[in-house]
């Protein structure tokens, strides 16, 4: 396989990160939806996103993390590290919301500081995925273009599920759409790192996955399944554990891509 040259490599992958970026408007399909019925099936969304954050972090990151046998405890602080800092992440947000310090929607009501974390936890993910979309275009065409089909087909389930927790949280639907956009343009970053970067790109690689997969871990089990829980009707019940069963099953499914 003859690689390509370092500035088509570099084009391609900038391109392929543009498009994994968009991926992120996804909740674009949501605008016919009125505002009173997207609430209804916000907890819809976020149990997909539950389902997503758990199955991306166990079925994906953590067997990528532990590939490397001589760094197990490494990886395994790094995966503390992202937990830690995402529980005093949350601290803190707490701490504003509760002296007023955070900023409203336009109803008048606090921003949940669960969006922000999800925020931050996404962008290292994105910056990432824009590493390894970059590394794979170095190696050749068609890794490259294999590789981003599969961020792309990862990143829908798990964009469509961050949407909706980004609703949950507060923000209306332009300013979810586009915090979450801003959010995966973070990859374009990656790309940018991968070329510049290009020796250190595999150590940063496996901290920087190890920290999200603590951060996923942390938001899916103490912010999210926290809200899943508030839900009481039984067939809504029900409905949640369907999605979050879905959420987990399109990163199965994704293995077999991979």
């Amino acid at each position: 396989m003859e690689p390509l040259s370092r500035l088509a490599a570099f084009f391609w992958a900038f391109g392929s990160a543009i498009l994994v970026s968009l991926v992120s408007l996804a909740g674009l399909a949501t605008i016919p939806i009125p505002e009173e019925q997207l609430g209804e099936i916000t907890f819809l969304l976020i149990s997909l996103a539950t389902g997503a954050l758990f199955g991306d972090a166990i079925l994906h990151l953590l067997p990528d993390i532990f590939k490397d046998q001589a760094h197990h405890l490494g990886n395994s602080l790094w995966i503390l590290a992202g937990i830690g800092v995402s529980f005093i992440l949350e601290k803190f947000l707490r701490w504003k919301h509760e002296h007023g310090l955070e900023p409203e929607n336009d109803h008048g009501h606090k921003i949940k500081p669960v969006g922000r974390i999800l925020l931050l936890s996404d962008s290292l993910h994105n910056f990432v995925d824009g590493l390894l979309v970059g590394a794979t275009y170095i190696v050749g065409l068609k890794v490259g273009i294999a590789t981003t089909l599969a961020v792309v087909l990862h990143e829908l389930p798990h964009e469509i599920g961050d949407f909706g927790v980004l609703i949950d949280a507060g923000w209306p639907r332009a300013k979810a759409l586009l915090f979450n956009f801003i959010s995966a343009c973070v990859a374009l970053l990656g790309v940018i790192a991968a070329f510049a970067f290009q020796a250190g790109l595999s150590q940063f690689s496996a901290v920087a996955l190890a920290f999200t997969a603590g951060s996923f871990l942390y938001i899916a089990g103490s912010n999210l399944t926290p809200e899943l829980h508030k839900v009481k009707d039984p067939l809504k019940s029900l409905f949640q554990i369907l999605a979050m069963s879905a959420g987990i099953s399109l990163m199965a499914l994704l293995l077999l891509v991979e």
